[in-house]
């Protein structure tokens, strides 16, 4: 939830927004007989853009540049500061303190009555061997264990035990179901997936995120545009797809047969370089086509979180993190997570630098607090039962 400083900005620099462009399709019209004038950028966009930055005062930039953020947190104290620095989310690692589960009145749900405001909290528990603090959340199945053993309303329903598990604790965002079709015999993929087959695949992700969400949890689709069949592993080095005209009959498949199935979930863009898409060579999470594909070919306009830009060596190894968190935001990113420590206030003071020297426009962050902020689409129905 955004405070109303954050949602006043987001109004002011939308109308300045609207404005500018107003002003640019004017310019063009009074310059349309003399094309040297109306051809150059400059004349049409930053005098606009410089305005905006100047109109939407400084601490709201600071704030809004907070807002869209999940660092890690691993105590309930680390957890108070960063919230208290502004950020809008907190990603628990599978190392942070226990206690910040279960421990009466310095746990999630005291930092929320202490704080004061909600915000996002995340984690990664897909089941199987992706389900950080078992012995507090439960144990569940993989996922490709799942498909085996039980229909999608089946899942669904166990996705709703899991969500009702997560919210009690506190945890309303959960970076799954994995959405990558298994085809590589990639260790990194391999159960994690829910099948070979990419309908399949799409389906019971589908159900899992109908599940979680009707339990108030937030499911979060990944990892686009598709790693089943990579190169191999990001958190370890730079990993190739296929090249984007193989990707659509068979990677992008279960995004599609998901989405609209399960309106309120979410999507996380993966590290993975495709041939043919922008220069073939840069992870998706800082290519700006890909966040345009997304877009585009999903017809989704939701919030896009990043995979880790901090712990995984596909971003990490060329990548400080401040650099990557703001690589990732001018690409299009809605929210980057990172893993690793790292001076929070350090990193939202790259982010305002970047708004106040124009590498990073204000409009581009401003898109990305709203996605952020915007309520789901719609409640999801009860689990199906059997």
């Amino acid at each position: 939830m955004k405070t109303p400083r954050i949602l006043a900005s987001l109004a002011l620099v939308t109308a300045l927004g609207a404005c500018s462009t107003s002003t640019q399709e004017d310019n063009e019209s009074q310059n349309s007989t003399t094309p040297a004038a109306s051809s150059s950028p400059a004349a049409t966009h930053e005098a606009p853009e410089e305005t905006s930055q100047e109109a939407a005062p400084q601490q709201d930039i600071r704030a809004m540049a907070a807002s869209v953020l999940m660092p890690p947190v691993t105590n309930y104290d680390d957890a108070k500061a960063k919230l208290d620095a502004g950020v809008g989310g907190l990603f628990i690692p599978s190392w942070a303190d226990p206690n910040l589960l279960q421990e009466e009145g310095r746990d999630i749900n005291a930092l929320r009555q202490e704080v004061g405001r909600d915000f996002e909290v995340s984690i990664d528990f897909e089941g199987g061997r992706v389900q950080r603090f078992s012995e507090i959340l439960g144990e569940y199945p993989a996922p490709q264990q799942m498909a085996a053993e039980r229909s999608p309303q089946e899942v669904e329903q166990l996705a709703h035990e899991i969500g009702t598990s997560l919210k009690a604790h506190g945890i309303n965002v959960d970076f799954a179901p994995v959405l990558d079709v298994d085809g590589n015999g990639l260790e990194v993929v391999g159960d994690r997936s829910f099948s070979t087959d990419p309908v399949q695949a799409g389906e019971y992700g589908a159900a899992f995120a109908r599940g979680l969400d009707s339990a108030g949890v937030k499911a979060v689709f990944k990892h686009f545009p598709g790693h089943g069949r990579a190169s191999g592993d990001t958190h370890l080095a730079e990993a190739v797809t296929p090249p984007l005209e193989e990707l659509e009959g068979h990677e992008f498949i279960p995004f599609k047969t998901a989405l609209p199935q399960a309106p309120n979930a979410a999507l996380m863009m993966g590290h993975l370089a495709v041939p043919g898409l922008g220069d073939g060579q840069t992870p998706a999470s800082i290519l700006p086509e890909a966040y345009g594909l997304a877009r585009e070919t999903l017809q989704y306009d939701g919030p896009i979180y990043t995979d880790d830009i901090g712990g995984m060596k596909a971003i990490a190894d060329s990548h400080p993190l401040a650099d990557a968190v703001v690589t990732s935001l001018n690409a299009g990113a809605d929210m980057p997570l990172w893993s690793t420590e790292g001076d929070i206030n350090a990193v939202i003071d790259a982010v305002v630098g970047a708004v106040d020297q124009g590498r990073l426009p204000l409009e581009r962050l401003a898109d990305a607090a709203r996605h952020v902020s915007a309520p789901p689409a719609g409640a999801a129905p009860e689990p199906a039962q059997d």
